[in-house]
């Protein structure tokens, strides 16, 4: 984990985070040990990589960039055929891919929705987990299935939107 921006959060992101790519990994039955590289980034530097990467020139929280491609969501049984591609050589585990994150994002949207920013971080780093384990959500049946399974997984992390959090502004 990177974090380019010198600001912090009342949690520890980097523990935060690998909580739930543990918990979406152990979800969606990933048998191999994974890695995940994340860059906590500004508005103006995930603007920059939503035009570079996907052609849309504007801010976003969270961007996935998956290393695997797969024939169905959470299907790993491909991963092996691909071996040099999707494992690293030094250490063996499985490269998921990549996620950036907007702190700015986090701090807005989780003001906005009324819920702490530890819970906006947590739902973006799920949400981004899921892609990068093969789910999308362009259609309806796809975002519901990713809606309930960030809910689940956050559920079972017990991070809630109820959750109160104290945070100097």
């Amino acid at each position: 984990m990177e974090n380019e921006t010198g600001i912090s959060f009342p949690f520890d992101e980097k523990e935060l985070a690998g909580r739930i790519m543990e918990a979406v990994l152990e979800t969606e039955g990933c048998p191999y040990e994974a890695t995940v590289n994340v860059l906590l980034t500004k508005d103006e530097e995930i603007r920059e990589y939503n035009r570079q990467y996907r052609g849309i020139d504007r801010a976003t929280d969270v961007l996935s960039f998956p290393n695997i491609e797969y024939r169905e969501p959470a299907d790993f049984s491909q991963v092996e055929e691909a071996e040099a591609d999707c494992f690293d050589p030094d250490s063996g585990e499985l490269v998921l891919g990549d996620i950036i994150l907007s702190v700015d994002k986090v701090r807005e949207q989780a003001e906005s929705y009324g819920h702490s920013r530890k819970r906006e971080y947590a739902f973006l780093v799920a949400h981004s987990m899921l892609h990068l384990c093969g789910y999308d959500h362009m259609e309806e049946g796809e975002a519901a299935v990713m809606e309930e399974k960030q809910r689940n997984i956050l559920k079972g992390l017990g991070i809630t939107r109820e959750e109160i959090e104290i945070e100097e502004r």
